[in-house]
């Protein structure tokens, strides 16, 4: 791809392209024993960078909320969310390259069986702090209360520790979770769509918006995101329709 000194500097202005990797979310990225992350995102941040003719510097958080501030304040160049109209306000979002699905989680005791029973009085929720279901649940929840746990990893064992009814985050990693710790189970379903897409800084301009979306859409085109998941065993997660489609 060949660059005009103005988008370069757009979407590079150090003179290669940063990458903000949120570890907190193990179907995207995930640390390897040697402490070097790996997944669906570190994949496709190569790959922009090789396409772009950019060296790339990957800059690893382990929250989604550190990730986005990261983008949010230009420390990064870009980065991989969940779409939130609230990270909205200082990141450009391409369209999803991936959905996931958001679940709920309960002790087997517990007497709720549906979604749509969680939002009660006198229940609270953990969740993630920062994370896309914080976001949306803060949103939706209307009667019950919303404890934040430190990321995502610590949602499950927050629950346990505490009185909560309900934890809440990704359908995979609470099914690991709930494998590996004996009394808990899900509800069926899900309560949200997670739409993972690509995003950069607002100010980096529209240019260089349409350099990234244009990207993601070819990688979903080619089938590299599929490949990617295929490669790293992610289950459950789709890879999201091409923009425009029905």
């Amino acid at each position: 791809m060949t660059l005009s000194a103005q988008l370069r500097s757009a979407l590079a202005p150090l003179g290669h392209i940063r990458a903000s990797i949120n570890t907190g979310n193990p179907i995207l990225a995930r640390l390897q024993d040697d402490g070097s992350p790996a997944g669906v995102s570190i994949d496709l941040a190569r790959r922009f960078a090789e396409q772009l003719g950019l060296a790339l510097e990957l800059v690893v958080f382990d929250t989604a909320g550190k990730s986005v501030d990261a983008v949010t304040r230009e420390e990064a160049d870009f980065g991989f969310f969940a779409v939130d109209p609230v990270r909205g306000a200082g990141i450009a979002f391409s369209d999803p390259y991936v959905l996931i699905e958001g679940s709920y989680l309960v002790r087997d005791g517990s007497p709720l069986t549906d979604n749509t029973q969680v939002d009660q009085a006198g229940h609270t929720v953990v969740v993630g702090q920062g994370s896309a279901y914080d976001l949306y649940l803060t949103r939706e929840l209307q009667q019950a209360q919303i404890l934040r746990a430190p990321s995502s990893h610590a949602v499950v064992s927050t629950f346990v520790e505490s009185t909560a009814d309900v934890a809440a985050g990704v359908r995979q990693q609470l099914e690991a979770d709930a494998q590996r710790i004996p009394g808990l189970r899900l509800l069926p379903g899900r309560f949200m769509v997670i739409q993972q897409a690509m995003g950069l800084p607002k100010p980096r301009g529209a240019e260089a918006q349409s350099v990234l979306a244009a990207f993601v859409e070819e990688a979903k085109a080619s089938g590299f995101v599929a490949d990617a998941l295929k490669r790293h065993g992610i289950q459950g997660a789709a890879v999201a329709p091409l923009a425009g489609a029905a």
